[in-house]
């Protein structure tokens, strides 16, 4: 039985929900993007549900949606030149009992930074180079609780010792080219945190990161999370980072969710041939590699002209056994497993073939 991912039951802009589940409620999400060659479908239908204390994995190729659909939850489509006549956003983003697309902006601001925040992907970019890192950390702070620089600045060095920047009370003064790459990430996780966010969305965290220094970001982040019992969105490519982090995993194609399940469950039994092929060219420090990596044949699909029915047949090495249906006809995401999703037309004895008999033994 596929379930409905877009039934609400309640009026956008009611002040509490009706029937909704989970602490962050994303419905039927569409952020499209008007331009001089064509309307640009970034989040074509994006359904997902999280709780606080549980982290979510985005992945996905680089232009499959990812990055935008973060940029949505934060309000930060609908501020500045992307502003509502420029991005078309349509659909629910439920955030503890406030629906925020609906919301009146000013309020959407005042969540932004306490209720939700943001680790953005490149900090060097993120951070004001004319301002030193402790000061734009008081202003974070500032905007929020209603006290003094002084007592600002003390939660500051508190959230440099917390994130493990060395000697917090010197390099509090210091500017963000002053810090290396992993320090400013450190610095930007500080400010992400300082007011205790009970949303936090972590977009490629660990990008241009050496492996050691990665390795001590996702760490600060798991430790972090179970300190402040946030709940946690990582945006990522690398299979590798939500293995290490996340509950649920969420894989994402052409603006589209194609598959979405427990980590154990996407990781262990996938059910879609994009899954497989994201797998397939991971390396594996587990087990012995006998095959080489396979990598997904084919370039990402244009959010212009997306392919008609699934948007993944162009790629797939399996369409010619759906009869046809994979390159006329759109697969809605149905229930697999239990708490396991996927958007695909083969069947389930044809999936359960495939994979047993040709992917799982190259894993």
């Amino acid at each position: 039985m596929t379930p409905d991912l877009t039934k609400t039951g309640a009026a956008v802009g009611e002040p509490v929900r009706d029937g909704a589940e989970g602490f962050l409620d994303v419905r039927d999400l569409r952020i499209h993007f008007p331009t001089d060659d064509g309307l640009v479908k970034s989040v074509d239908g994006l359904s997902f549900k999280l709780e606080k204390g549980e982290t979510l994995g985005i992945v996905g190729e680089s232009g499959s949606g990812k990055s935008v659909t973060s940029l949505g939850i934060m309000g930060l489509h609908t501020v500045g030149q992307y502003g509502r006549n420029k991005a078309r956003i349509s659909g629910e983003i439920w955030l503890n009992g406030t629906e925020l697309l609906s919301a009146p902006p000013d309020d959407v601001r005042k969540l932004r930074g306490r209720e939700i925040s943001m680790i953005f992907q490149d900090p060097l970019s993120a951070l004001h180079p004319y301002y030193t890192i402790g000061q734009q950390i008081v202003e974070a702070y500032r905007i929020h609780h209603p006290v003094d620089k002084k007592t600002a600045r003390r939660r500051a060095i508190e959230m440099l010792d917390r994130v493990g920047i060395p000697q917090p009370d010197k390099r509090v003064d210091s500017y963000p080219h002053e810090f290396s790459g992993g320090m400013r990430q450190r610095a930007m996780i500080a400010m992400s945190l300082v007011n205790n966010p009970e949303l936090l969305i972590a977009d490629e965290p660990t990008t241009a990161l050496d492996v050691t220094v990665q390795a001590q970001i996702l760490d600060l982040i798991r430790d972090l999370q179970k300190e402040f019992g946030s709940a946690v969105i990582v945006i990522t490519h690398d299979l590798g980072v939500v293995a290490e982090l996340a509950d649920q995993i969420l894989v994402m194609y052409g603006g589209r969710c194609v598959e979405r399940g427990t980590a154990e469950k996407v990781f262990y039994e996938p059910q879609h041939p994009y899954t497989w092929g994201l797998l397939g060219s991971m390396p594996r420090i587990d087990r012995e590699q006998t095959e080489r990596l396979i990598p997904v044949k084919g370039t990402p699909p244009s959010l212009i002209n997306v392919p008609s029915g699934c948007a993944f047949h162009p790629r797939c090495p399996y369409a010619g056994e759906t009869g046809g249906r994979s390159q006329t006809e759109r697969p809605e995401l149905r229930e697999v497993a239990e708490r396991h999703l996927s958007a695909c037309h083969l069947t389930d004895e044809q999936r359960g073939r495939i994979w047993t008999e040709e992917i799982a033994p190259k894993l």
